[in-house]
């Protein structure tokens, strides 16, 4: 079952960017600095933390301190019959850091990490072995431009 997440209202909002501009802040800290009664701002906080608002609590690595300086962009077109299988297939795969489904010419657009261009031929060739992935194409990300980022959103 998919759900739906959680519109943020103004307040989750400022938590929200509060959260952004310091991920260490304490409950405490963030309730005085934003004005709001400590058990509005905990409660919040853990209504965020629902599963269907924010991504669950983790730390986000950057592949490159774990020893993958190459990130590359896979496109990939998948047998309709056997997209379940391909997808289950493609999770095995830790170095796929994440897989959308797209519409248009391919199925399916991964991001994909490498320690380098060898390793990363063979991630490609590990994806081409999926049951029902029929042809990809490889594209390598020379510099990030726009890092990943929702912080614009989260203001009026």
């Amino acid at each position: 079952m998919v759900t739906t997440p959680t519109i943020l209202d103004a307040t989750s909002r400022r938590i929200m960017l509060a959260l952004d501009a310091d991920p260490r802040a304490t409950v405490g800290g963030l309730a005085e600095s934003l004005r709001l009664a400590r058990g509005t701002v905990q409660n919040r906080i853990a209504q965020l933390f629902d599963g269907t608002t924010l991504r669950a609590a983790s730390v986000t690595v950057p592949p490159e301190a774990l020893g993958y300086s190459i990130r590359a962009i896979v496109t990939a077109e998948v047998d309709q019959d056997r997209f379940d299988e391909a997808m289950l297939a493609l999770r095995e795969i830790p170095t796929i850091i994440e897989c959308v489904a797209t519409s248009g010419e391919n199925d399916l657009l991964c991001q994909v990490v490498a320690r380098d261009t060898s390793d990363l031929y063979e991630v490609g060739q590990r994806i081409l072995r999926c049951p029902g992935i029929r042809r990809t194409a490889t594209s390598i990300v020379l510099k990030e431009l726009i890092a990943y980022r929702t912080t614009p959103l989260l203001r009026p």
